[in-house]
């Protein structure tokens, strides 16, 4: 068993991907810094509590890291009937009293016994999602011949738009639901989809939006959601309301200035006043880093990120095979959804859905994901070289 495990680890310092592993490790770490300091108002043992949590995700990560670099991807992919069965159950689950419901009316966590913090089930079906797109656009790539018609179009949208649709209608949580849009839109652009689908797929949802406002037809449950998209162009339509969390956000980053008030000095992450910043070691933990550590703490983040994703890309451009490539695009595009919406809702440019920042925010179950998501793109880069030592020609 020693051996065994001699082995495994051998092989995976040896062909694994050690760069995007240690990209993510520093992220995280520098993570853990700000979310201590966001969380150092609070009681000693909270704060512990918050570190620790985020430090025991990070080291489950890293095991999820190594065991999916390890994983034979084809074999898995085999059984793509489970993963869809998965994907509707699991976020079924949070209709049981599994399911943990927050103050914005969103049902997006399940608290399982025995574990230290909440799952989202959008964080894990992501990466299964994400798996069974790329499956399906190689499908019909290779096997069909056909990216360009209305048929393959709607096959490819039709599965995002109806995992979106169970998602929202079971946990009422539209900013992670358009995560898996995201990720569409990317593949299905990378895969070479015609632009005339997009195109229409844009003019539709623009169009229906706009009939909705027009004719007064948003439900009432909707109309919190419009109002956050209002106020990006109106700020002063509703501040101590809708705009309040983005208010302070921006006061925070732009008290920071170039090299911010000093780390735990922040006059609003120091603040234990229920005026200060909120959530703050979560969707706000950018402006925490504003305000403290300033312009050049809030480059360095986006620095970070920025090498994970071009990580992952460069791994997806070397793919040997189009099912890896489009994976890894589409990690990638999580990750550039996140970051994008998450810095611009701090900056009060994209509105307030609840999108945290990739291994910079609180989040045990977002940490864990994201490193099992980081240990499928380790695969692929892994197989990549095992077939260029092989000879195998590249795509």
């Amino acid at each position: 068993m020693a051996d065994r495990l001699k082995s495994i680890l051998a092989d995976f310092f040896q062909q694994a991907d050690l760069v995007l592993l240690g990209l993510c490790c520093v992220s995280t770490l520098y993570g853990m810094v700000l979310i201590f300091s966001a969380t150092h108002f609070m009681e000693t043992a909270k704060v512990i509590r918050y570190v620790g949590v985020q430090g025991a995700a990070m080291a489950i990560g890293i095991c999820a890291y190594i065991f999916m670099s390890m994983l034979d991807l084809e074999n898995v992919m085999k059984r793509w009937k489970w993963l869809v069965v998965f994907n509707i159950v699991f976020i079924g689950l949070l209709r049981t009293p599994l399911g943990v419901g927050h103050s914005t009316g969103n049902v997006a966590w399940l608290k399982f016994p025995g574990i230290p913090f909440q799952i989202g089930p959008a964080e894990v079906v992501k990466i299964s999602f994400t798996l069974l797109l790329a499956k399906q656009l190689e499908w019909l790539r290779e096997e069909k011949r056909d990216l360009k018609s209305f048929r393959s179009a709607l096959l490819a949208a039709g599965h995002t738009l109806l995992l979106m649709g169970w998602y929202v209608v079971i946990s009422r949580d539209m900013g992670n639901a358009l995560t898996f849009f995201f990720i569409f839109l990317c593949m299905a652009f990378a895969a070479g989809f015609a632009l005339r689908w997009f195109v229409l797929l844009f003019a539709g949802i623009g169009g229906t939006a706009a009939a909705m406002l027009t004719l007064d037809l948003v439900p009432k449950s909707m109309e919190y959601m419009v109002n956050r998209f209002r106020i990006l162009f109106d700020h002063s339509l509703d501040p101590l309301g809708v705009g309040w969390q983005q208010t302070r956000s921006l006061l925070a980053i732009g008290s920071g200035g170039v090299f911010g008030q000093g780390y735990m000095n922040g006059t609003q992450s120091q603040s234990s006043e229920s005026q200060s910043l909120p959530m703050r070691w979560t969707d706000f933990i950018f402006s925490v880093c504003g305000e403290e550590l300033g312009l050049i703490g809030c480059l360095l983040i986006i620095l970070l990120l920025t090498a994970v994703i071009f990580r992952v890309l460069l791994v997806a451009k070397r793919a040997q095979s189009h099912f890896h490539s489009y994976v890894c695009v589409g990690m990638a595009a999580m990750l550039i959804y996140q970051a994008v919406i998450n810095i611009g809702m701090c900056l009060f440019v994209m509105p307030t859905i609840g999108v945290t920042l990739p291994f910079f925010s609180y989040g045990g179950s977002s940490i864990v994901m994201l490193y099992t998501a980081m240990g499928v793109v380790s695969n692929i880069k892994k197989r990549t070289l095992s077939m260029e030592r092989r000879g195998r020609a590249l795509l």
